[in-house]
């Protein structure tokens, strides 16, 4: 059985510990190197072949950074890069299929960006040694789809699109419509303008673009180059959902030419509405991953939700993720109102939001969908009594929690010491129903700024939860999060809702999300940086069908998982739907 020993360089912090992992070791109290501490950085090393896999240094570690992995049988052999010793180990690939387009989907930190790298030939495999030759590659992939793959990789032509788009002012200067021109090698740039609704900032400078802007600019770029391999890193970070179902049809576009196809998406929706097939990744996030076999996408996605691969005879989640239609919502049930707000009105210079009259109820979450640039942020941030309204006035006298959609923590020090900061002293069930669900604990120790993006907003939502408050506001928090921490962050709300008799509103654009954690809907419609206007809150199946009405995409419940699935635009489906005015359906 094949063994790994990885060492979380991000969470070892010698000067933190007593160096437990090395004096507890049964190998090395035996007179063996199983674990050599390096005289410079003080950073211990385990050897591989002497471990014997006790787990004890891992037990022992108080920064949890240690790990040790008895693999199954299967994997002996099968890792195709490792980045160091005792660093993270990625097993098998996604095999790229000309006129597919082939999807990731997995857990943060199990190897989707590395695997998309690898095929891009950004990153060479090192077949877990320190180098591997070619000759060894081919033998690895021999009697694979792969072998031919790497055999021409040097000579295919490959396009990368960046998980990180809001770099990409560092190597792209100038406007929008210049450097579209200059890489328009397929001759598709004016319909990727209009079906990526581009021609709005044509003559604005990169520099000066939104995150979703530059996230379609991104896409339009890559779309617009000739190449025989297409690779797409999390396209619908900072897009609507009406600009998600318009990337994903750019993207299929390119797969209708007869080219290759790789896209990672934690959006299920779209992920099951711009693939072919699927492969689920599973592991430890920041340890190992494995790469599974190709499925058909609705096979390949039912399959993650179940957290159970049956070929491969692997569990990789306790429980299955399940959608079920809600019960009646508190306000239908005559719940305890919590919050009645009046006809508000804000008017900024060129845009103007008139929001109708609403409510909330205890124990209730609503859900906020819509465009980008109608005025979801500024509705939060008028409850939030950051801003004030231009007419209309909130008069209520209740406790209020917000998180920001863009998070900016200036503080020197660990996530705990933060949290302590905001919070005071920790709530007993704080850590039990919070910060675990959350996987806020492991990061305790970490310095706030070298957090990543997901890392930032888990924390940033254990702070916002943490607070005692009548009415939490939650806005996009599911940015930057994959699949299972979005529906465990969509439990956590929910649940802190109804043990507090609190109310939530959140906004969001992940459908699936929306679906998992909300009782009612405000719809958000509009002209985009012009104007905005609200309806509702209405109940989820009316709250839905407005929305998806604007948007234009009808969705139907998958009968396995419950899960909302979009329709294909002119199918069987899509227009029966759409000739009933049905385009949510919950049953």
């Amino acid at each position: 059985m094949p063994r790994l020993a990885v060492i979380r360089q991000d969470f070892c912090q010698p000067k933190k510990c007593s160096l437990e992992c090395y004096r507890y070791c049964p190998g090395v109290r035996t007179g063996d190197e199983t674990i050599l501490i390096d005289e410079k950085t003080g950073r211990p090393t385990i050897s591989e072949q002497l471990c014997s896999g006790c787990g004890i240094c891992a037990h022992k570690c108080p920064l949890r950074a240690i790990y040790i992995i008895n693999l199954p049988s299967e994997l002996e052999g099968r890792c195709v890069h490792r980045y160091q010793p005792n660093g993270f180990a990625l097993f098998e690939l996604p095999i790229p299929r000309a006129g597919s387009v082939t999807g990731l989907v997995g857990q943060n930190g199990v190897g989707k960006t590395t695997a998309l790298q690898i095929l891009a030939g950004r990153l060479r495999p090192n077949l877990g040694k320190e180098e591997a030759t070619q000759e060894e590659l081919m033998e690895f992939f021999k009697g694979s789809e792969l072998q031919n793959y790497f055999r021409k990789i040097g000579e295919m032509k490959v396009v990368y699109k960046p998980q990180a788009v809001d770099d990409l002012p560092k190597a792209v200067k100038g406007k929008v419509q210049d450097l579209l021109e200059k890489v328009d090698e397929r001759g598709v740039v004016k319909e990727l303008i209009r079906s990526l609704e581009l021609s709005d900032f044509l003559n604005r400078e990169v520099k000066t673009l939104s995150g979703g802007e530059m996230q379609r600019l991104a896409i339009a770029a890559a779309a617009s180059r000739e190449a025989d391999v297409y690779f797409f890193d999390e396209p619908s970070s900072h897009l609507d959902v009406y600009q998600r179902l318009n990337a994903a049809a750019a993207i299929r576009s390119l797969a209708a030419a007869g080219k290759a196809v790789l896209i990672v998406e934690h959006d299920l929706a779209m992920l099951d509405y711009v693939s072919d097939y699927v492969h689920v990744l599973y592991g430890r996030p920041g340890v190992y991953g494995v790469v599974s076999s190709p499925r058909g996408v609705r096979v390949g996605i039912n399959v993650f939700l179940d957290g159970y691969l049956p070929e491969e005879n692997i569990m990789f989640r306790r429980e299955p993720i399940k959608f079920e239609v809600r019960p009646l919502s508190k306000a239908e049930v005559g719940g305890r109102l919590l919050l009645s707000y009046p006809k508000l009105v804000k008017v900024f210079k060129g845009f103007r939001l008139e929001v109708s009259p609403g409510d909330i109820y205890a124990g209730e979450v609503v859900g906020i969908v819509g465009p980008n640039a109608v005025g979801k942020t500024t509705f939060v941030r008028i409850l939030a009594g950051e801003i004030a309204p231009t007419s209309g006035k909130l008069d209520f006298n209740l406790r209020v929690s917000h998180k920001p959609q863009y998070l900016r923590v200036d503080f020197e020090g660990t996530v705990e010491a933060w949290l302590h900061q905001q919070l005071g002293d920790f709530d007993p069930s704080f850590t039990p129903e919070i910060l675990q669900p959350l996987e806020v604990e492991p990061l305790m120790e970490r310095e706030l700024k070298s957090l990543s993006g997901g890392e930032l907003q888990r924390v940033c939502i254990a702070a916002c939860l943490g607070r005692q408050a009548d009415l939490y506001l939650l806005d996009e928090p599911s940015a930057y999060l994959d699949v299972e921490q979005r529906l465990s962050m969509s439990k956590c709300i929910r649940r802190t809702m109804e043990k507090r008799e609190a109310a939530a509103f959140v906004v969001d654009h992940d459908v699936l999300s929306i679906d998992y954690l909300s009782d009612r809907i405000l719809v958000f419609t509009g002209e985009p940086s012009r104007e905005g206007r609200t309806h509702g809150p209405l109940k989820m199946r009316e709250g839905m069908n407005l929305f998806l009405k604007h948007v234009g995409v009808t969705f139907r419940r998958d009968p396995q998982t419950g899960r909302p699935r979009a329709n294909k635009p002119g199918s069987a489906l899509d227009r029966e739907q759409k000739a009933k005015g049905e385009y949510f359906y919950l049953c």
